[in-house]
């Protein structure tokens, strides 16, 4: 066995000198650079190679300044080439454990990687070469890319997550500052240092009865402005949207109960009085307790193959034309020609929240305006056009929110569960460095 690390370390210093020797050492900088250096195996994980043009391939997609310094490209030379190993073993495990990924499932992969750069299949396979890819790569690409989806899949799907769980992330988002995000706004009433008990008096007097208007429904940004003494009060008191722990520890213990919304203090510091008010409060790493919510309608025809796919997508090219010039109702057309089970009520999904659709769906839905009828967008379950009617910001039920915190906590066991089983190939994997070319 060969220590892995200390393998990826020496071919990495090698590939290094490799890049810079070449003008890829702009690989970095344009995807469509043509190959200045015969091609070579950089490392065999179990015998299969990783290549100079694969980590050029992958260096390429991270964009890097021409002028990046050649101990930083060392560095990095050296993580991404860790980074295609850890992958290397992963692909070879989930084959091993007879995970598949058919044809089928490629060639919507590449429509929808087409139909994003606003090609067409046929265009996309032209335009490859310029990248310094063949179909058969590109292919090959998208194909691991989707076998590491439906891993990660089944790691998720095999991971339990309890109540307990969740509970006590729920209780150290509350508690822990660091992982709390916070944006407060202040009244703040100063005090002169060694002033006399009549003042301090008088600025309290003038602090409580800012918080009791403020209470009272008052606009807290026009009491700032007119009564704060703190430099952003022509900002409304807006103190900045930063982790909790980024505050005065003063302010986090006034506000550690409080709800968005609620009015705090007054809380006395050596200066004088503040009044808080709690404008944002959620935990750094949680879901957001407030979501946007979409009235989404559509019209799908599915497809079971590529040409399926390619009559789909012209066809409701078609009607989307027909539509957008008023010639066809939305409604009507979905009526008519909708392969869904919401044809009948005219395409409409009603109000849906994020992750409740397929991803590729939920995407292009996403990026369309209100009112806006979508191009042809390829799914699993086929090809639709979407039209999104309204949106809506909602906040979560108390079940919604522990839904989407057990959502978190399965990803990040699954990530878990994936880097252990990283660490446990790589100690069992054959790594073999290759030395380049003379």
């Amino acid at each position: 066995m060969n220590e892995p690390s200390r393998v990826a370390r020496a071919a990495a210093a090698a590939l290094t000198v490799a890049l810079l020797a070449t003008p890829l050492a702009a690989a970095a900088q344009s995807r469509s650079q043509p190959v200045a250096t015969a091609d070579y195996v950089v490392v065999l994980v179990n015998g299969e190679p990783i290549t100079l043009s694969d980590v050029r391939t992958r260096l390429a997609r991270l964009e890097l300044p021409a002028e990046l310094p050649a101990a930083e490209r060392a560095a990095l030379a050296q993580r991404v080439l860790e980074q295609l190993i850890d992958e290397r073993v992963l692909l070879q495990w989930a084959r091993d454990s007879g995970i598949r990924v058919d044809d089928s499932a490629v060639d919507v992969a590449e429509a929808e990687v087409a139909r994003r750069n606003g090609l067409s299949v046929a265009q996309l396979r032209e335009r490859l070469p310029d990248a310094g890819l063949t179909v058969a790569t590109f292919r090959d690409n998208l194909r691991n890319e989707l076998l590491l989806q439906r891993l990660r899949e089944r790691e998720e799907a095999r991971v339990r997550v309890s109540e307990a769980d969740i509970d006590a992330l729920l209780r150290e988002a509350q508690t822990d500052p660091a992982r709390t995000v916070l944006e407060l706004a202040q009244v703040f009433v100063a005090v002169p240092e060694n002033a006399s008990s009549d003042t301090e008096a008088r600025a309290r007097a003038l602090a409580e009865d800012v918080a009791r208007r403020a209470r009272s429904g008052e606009d807290f940004a026009a009491l700032a402005r007119q009564h704060s003494s703190a430099p952003e009060a022509a900002q409304g008191g807006r103190l900045g949207l930063r982790s909790a722990d980024r505050y005065p520890t003063l302010f986090w213990e006034a506000v550690r109960a409080a709800r968005p919304g609620d009015i705090v203090g007054p809380v006395r510091s050596g200066a004088g009085f503040h009044v808080l008010q709690v404008l944002t409060r959620r935990p750094a790493d949680l879901p957001d307790p407030v979501v946007t919510q979409t009235r989404v309608r559509h019209i799908l025809l599915r497809a079971s193959d590529e040409a399926s796919q390619r009559d789909a997508v012209a066809r409701l090219q078609a009607l989307r034309e027909r539509i957008v010039s008023g010639q066809t109702p939305f409604e009507a057309a979905a009526r008519e020609v909708s392969q869904d089970g919401t044809a009948r009520e005219g395409g409409l999904l009603g109000w849906v929240s994020p992750g409740q659709l397929v991803p590729e769906f939920e995407q292009a839905m996403d990026a369309l305006a209100v009112g806006v009828v979508s191009a042809p967008v390829v799914s699993r379950f086929g090809v639709h056009l979407i039209e999104v009617l309204e949106r809506r910001q909602v906040e979560r039920s108390a079940r919604e929110q522990r839904d989407a915190v057990r959502a978190v906590l399965r990803q990040r066991k699954a990530d878990e569960a994936l880097q252990e089983v990283v660490r446990e190939q790589r100690a069992r994997a054959y790594v073999e460095q290759r030395e380049p070319p003379q």
